[in-house]
This record gives structure tokens, sequence and C-alpha cells, in this order.
């Protein structure tokens, strides 16, 4: 049974007027000594508190879709296959090999399903993909705009917006929780949102709940490769997606949101614009990130450090929000060490860290970054 969705949320319902009831029916029945009976009753009591709290975490869990799967909540999946060495990124198009003059690779063409979540709308669909370049294995949700099946648009390939989940996340959470597809729809529609093909992948990797960040960590993960190089492409393979930097952007909330700051000023080969909900730039932020604990990769995986470093300021929009305390801070930090041609945008917010908050800011986001890259 799957931890998300209706059969087993309705199994931790029933489980706690059971639970009760077997309390109260045996309550009076315990024989033995002074100390089992006690001891009977306490577990009886802990049984009854447990079945409680198993529902009230399943409904949070299902409403926010913090852990898609068992081995996420428990910690014992792993999608890294292997880890190869990562071949220099030449961008959109290139073989895998990263030679600019090699025969590129058979396209990898994908079959698509059902994400079989009644959170998740149905014209959100899944494919199991296996990384070319990174060696992961993980699904991939992706959704078309409405535009994407009209004939007048047959001959149009289409930008397109990755989602970065937080952590722990789900890479249904976007689709489930915050609504995206369902709020952006009508705005396509109606010429206020250009019609974004929006893809999630898993980002959760490493089994131990541990936090790949994002990134690629020697012998670990090839996290930032699955991101930018093995899902776009497949993106390409399979769809009408506009192959041009200029038409691509990454966003994320919270520990997503880091990521789509660091990716998109790291590979601005890649993307265009980068839109980064209540995020951070310091990876130790996350106290499960890898990258936070080698001092190293927490230097060079902060977007301040990236803008920095860079041989020239990388051509990316970028859209931050944050509270203080929570983002503003390491936003401000950003904008201060932004040059032309990079811009940052701020909008300070109100309200907690939660994707009730995200959830509201999605049309406006996805109308600035229409802005970015408008509708052709």
């Amino acid at each position: 049974m799957q931890l998300t969705g209706t059969p087993f949320f309705l199994l931790t319902v029933v489980l706690v007027p059971v639970s009760i009831a077997v309390a109260l029916l045996l309550w009076g029945k315990v024989r033995g000594p002074q100390p089992v009976q006690v001891l009977s009753r306490v577990a009886m009591i802990v049984f009854c508190q447990i079945t409680a709290v198993l529902m009230v975490f399943v409904m949070v869990n299902n409403a926010n879709l913090i852990y898609g799967s068992w081995d996420d909540l428990l910690g014992t999946g792993d999608h890294v296959r292997a880890v190869p060495t990562v071949p220099k990124d030449e961008g959109p198009g290139a073989p895998a090999g990263g030679q600019g003059d090699a025969k590129p690779p058979a396209k990898v063409l994908q079959q698509f399903g059902g994400v079989g979540d009644p959170a998740v709308p149905g014209d959100v669909k899944k494919t199991e993909l296996k990384g070319q370049v990174s060696g992961v294995d993980g699904e991939v949700l992706v959704w078309l705009p409405p535009q994407y099946d009209d004939p007048a648009f047959k001959d149009k390939k289409f930008p397109v917006v990755e989602l970065m989940p937080g952590y722990p996340g789900s890479s249904s959470t976007w689709y489930g929780t915050l609504k995206v597809s369902e709020q952006l729809k009508p705005l396509m529609q109606q010429g206020k949102v250009a019609p974004f093909i929006l893809v999630s992948p898993r980002t959760l990797l490493l089994g131990n709940h541990q936090d790949a960040g994002c990134t690629d960590i020697p012998g670990k993960v090839n996290a930032d490769a699955w991101v930018t190089r093995d899902v776009p492409q497949m993106v390409l393979d399979n769809f009408r997606a506009d192959p041009s930097p200029d038409r691509w952007a990454i966003a994320g909330y919270s520990a997503g949101a880091h990521c789509a700051a660091k990716l998109s000023l790291a590979h601005p080969n890649r993307y265009r614009a980068a839109i980064s909900l209540s995020g951070y730039n310091d990876p130790a932020a996350e106290k499960d990130s890898l990258v936070g604990k080698d001092a190293k990769l927490r230097e060079t995986n902060n977007p301040v450090n990236i803008l920095k470093s860079a041989q020239q300021p990388p051509k990316v929009a970028m859209y931050i929000s944050g509270k203080k305390g929570d983002g503003l801070e390491d936003a401000q930090a950003l904008a201060a060490a932004a040059k032309a041609p990079t811009t940052v945008q701020i909008q300070e917010t109100q309200g907690p860290h939660s994707t009730e908050l995200w959830k509201g800011m999605v049309p406006g986001i996805f109308e600035w970054l229409t802005g970015i890259i408008p509708a052709q």
C-alpha cells in the first residue's frame, strides 16, 4: 500500500476508533500482577496515541506531499546507479561525451503514464528516467500547456521550467500542493502567462536521509548533472521543447530555491531565469546537506561565491523572495554581488515557511517569468 493517496489514509482513520474501542473493551479484563496490569494499560494508551499521531502525519503528508514513498520516509531509497565522471557541459544538444564534433547519442524515448496520486491532476504525466550522464535513476513528472496539442501550435516549440521541491520533498509537490498547473492553465489560456512545459524531477536521490543539494559529489552522486543534463535532454528528446537556454528557467522553494539559484548561476548556458522562494545561500543551512558538511563544496556551491568567481557575469534574471530571517538577507547578498547582465528582483514576504505561502505566489512569479521568457 503506497504512502500517499486515499487507501492508506482511510486505514489510519479507521485505526483510531478501533484502537480506542479495543482499549475500552480490554481495560477491565486485564489480569495478572499489578505491574503487569499497569504496563498493559499503558501499552493500550500508547497504541491509541500512535494511531492518532499516524493519522495526523498522513493527513499532513498527503496535503504537502513531503514524502512520496515509503522509501523516502524511511530513508531506504537509493536512486544512484553509478557515479561516472561528468563530461564538460557543452550546452543543450551537445553529445553526452562533451565533444563538439562527436556524433550525438541516440534519443532516449520515454514511456509516460499517470502519477497515481489523487492529489496530482490527471494531466500530469510521469516517466522513470535512467540518467545517461549522471548515473541517477528516478521519476520525472511533466505537464504540457493547453496550447501544446492545439493544431495552431503544431509547429511551435515551447519554453520549459524545471520545478525543484524542498527537502524533504516529492516530485509531485508543485502539482499536488502548490497547484501550479491548475493555477497556470487558465492564465496561459488568457495569454497572461507563456505556455511553459513544467517539469519536476526527483531530487531525493540518496538513502539515510541525506540531501545531495543538487550537487555533483565525487564518488557519491551526480545530482547536478541529473537536473541540468539528463532531465533537460529527456524533455528535448520527447517533447517539442525549445532547446535555446533563453527559453529555459528553473524554480524552487526552500531547499529547492537554493538549487534553482545555484544551478542557474552555475549553468547560464542552460537557464535564462531562476525563481527562488524562501531559499538560502549557504548549503549548511540544511542540516542533512552533504554539501554543507564539506568545506570546499560548501564554498563553491554558495550562489554568492558563484557570482563572485564567474569570469563573466551570467545572463540570468533572478526573482528571489523571503522574509527577515528566512531568505531575505540571502536575497540581498545575491543582489549586492550581481553585476549586469545578472539581475535580481527581491520580494519581501510575510508569513510562515510553508507551501501555503508559495502556492499563493505562483501566478505572480510566472507572470514575472513571462516578462523574461515571453510567449512566441
